[in-house]
């Protein structure tokens, strides 16, 4: 997301607040520009969501949607730095856009307490530029990929379980696989068990859902290489990560090998 935006005054607040954004190199005054001028969605206001919203909000990006229809609760505490024990019982979405405006005034946060659904999420993504998927189930991150394929939007994804996460960007209109390319269908029950059923380390969305706004501030500001047509696996237990090359599949019944959202 490189393109020209039209231009956007910052106050003097603002610039101070930016000002390590601004200094830097692949960055600068235009990335900070269109940093203010995005609109990123959020699927899952929990452990990955959490984290790259905190750090979407703070780097100034300009709209931000996030979509979730739970509820805070103690459990998720140990995990969801963006919570408090204040504001259990409360949307996660409501609790998300408490914290966020005490962190940045100057963006726009737009909760939306419901699940993503098939009736909604077209016209739901198609008002943003990119979307972050944090969701800890298999049926919205198929929904997220397909609708992000249809309209050709990019699409950052994240997983965690227990000890080890994974990261990559999707963006089939663009060139690369996506995500029904790498993960054509769920797996059996049982073999991906959620956090709730196999517990996780509390740090680790952490780390996951930050790599998730690295991989969307790099995205909008067009600085460095982003995980297109890459996974990035973080193993936490034994602190090492590796990186697979992704192909597209002739034979993916969602962007049939990129000719769908091209």
């Amino acid at each position: 997301m490189t393109q020209d935006t039209n231009p956007v005054i910052f106050s003097e607040t603002e610039l101070e607040r930016y000002a390590r954004h601004i200094i830097l190199r692949e960055v600068g005054g235009v990335g900070q520009q269109r940093l203010k001028a995005a609109r990123v969605l959020v699927i899952g206001a929990g452990g990955l969501g959490s984290p790259a919203l905190l750090y979407l909000a703070a780097a100034g990006v300009g709209t931000i949607g996030v979509i979730d229809d739970d509820a805070v609760s103690l459990s998720n505490l140990q995990r969801q730095v963006l919570h408090t024990e204040q504001r259990i019982g409360m949307p996660k979405v409501l609790s998300a856009e408490k914290g966020l405006q005490a962190i940045n005034p100057h963006v726009t946060i737009l909760p939306y307490n419901r699940r993503l659904d098939a009736d909604s999420a077209s016209r739901l993504i198609a008002d943003f530029d990119l979307v972050l998927d944090g969701s800890d189930n298999f049926a919205t991150r198929y929904l997220a990929n397909d609708v992000c394929v249809a309209l050709g939007k990019p699409l950052v994804a994240g997983a965690i379980s227990q000890w080890e996460g994974q990261i990559s960007l999707y963006d089939s209109k663009a060139g690369t696989p996506c995500y029904a390319c790498v993960f054509p269908e769920p797996p059996a029950e049982g073999l991906a068990p959620t956090c709730a059923e196999a517990g996780v380390i509390g740090a680790l969305p952490g780390v996951l859902g930050a790599m998730m706004a690295v991989e969307a501030l790099k995205y909008i500001t067009g600085a460095g290489q982003v995980l297109k047509g890459e996974m990035l696996i973080y193993d936490a237990l034994y602190g090492e990560s590796r990186k697979m090359r992704l192909t597209r599949r002739a034979d993916c019944k969602v962007c049939q090998g990129g000719r769908q959202g091209a």
